[in-house]
């Protein structure tokens, strides 16, 4: 990976490439942040920005703010760099959330966004916030700046990867009978009672969980 300026950052050490590789592609949404409903998002930024602008911005902001171990997390399949390719102008992908999770002071951060319907406009928000946070410490309210942090703390627990639609082994834009046929399948697969394993099986109980719980709210809001 390299830094906006061109300078090659350091090898990683081997928890971070990990992490990198869990949670880079697909997407790892932070447990705690809630979703915005896929037909309530945005269409019209008044960013006006590509792809590799808003991502290089992302980056440049993290690094002004002192952060570093930066790992942009989208939909978008990785380049060797580890960060996402370009995607063409106008090109909708049914999840165009971002989360860019990074260390400053010691201390794992994530900022996510996904109220645009373009990933690069959700990657330029991000910027633009973080931009806005690096304002209020030069204004002189730098306590004001690590408040607003506290509530961008941190890497998830268990920050896999696993969206429901990875854990069950569909695309992420699958109707309901596949998602069903999926889970009966590796449900009855991993059960305990039939020689499976009990974390599997959990996994799979909750990933379908969750796939009912957005499409609830889908339907409720169509």
């Amino acid at each position: 990976m390299r830094a906006r300026d061109g300078r090659k950052i350091p090898t990683r050490p081997g928890d971070f490439q990990e992490m990198i590789d869990k949670t880079a592609y697909p997407l790892c949404w932070p447990d705690a942040r809630p979703r915005t409903v896929r037909n309530q998002r945005n269409t019209h930024a008044r960013f006006k920005t590509s792809f590799a602008g808003a991502r290089d911005k992302c980056i440049l902001e993290v690094e002004r703010l002192g952060g570093d171990r930066i790992i942009i997390s989208t939909n978008i399949e990785l380049k060797c760099n580890g960060q996402p390719c370009s995607v063409e102008w106008g090109k909708i992908i049914p999840d165009p959330g971002v989360a860019v999770y990074f260390t400053r002071k010691g201390k794992q951060l994530c900022f996510a966004c996904d109220c645009w319907k373009h990933v690069q406009d959700n990657m330029h928000a991000i910027a633009l916030t973080i931009e806005a946070l690096r304002g209020i410490a030069r204004w002189g309210t730098g306590d004001m700046m690590e408040a607003a942090f506290r509530g961008f703390a941190a890497l998830p627990e268990k920050a896999s990867g696993s969206t429901w639609w990875e854990v069950l082994g569909v695309p992420i834009n699958a109707g309901t009978e596949q998602v069903k046929e999926a889970y009966r399948i590796l449900a009855k697969k991993h059960h305990p009672d039939l020689g499976g394993e009990a974390e599997l099986f959990r996994r799979v109980q909750e990933a379908y969980q969750k796939f009912e719980f957005e499409s609830a709210i889908v339907n409720r809001q169509s």
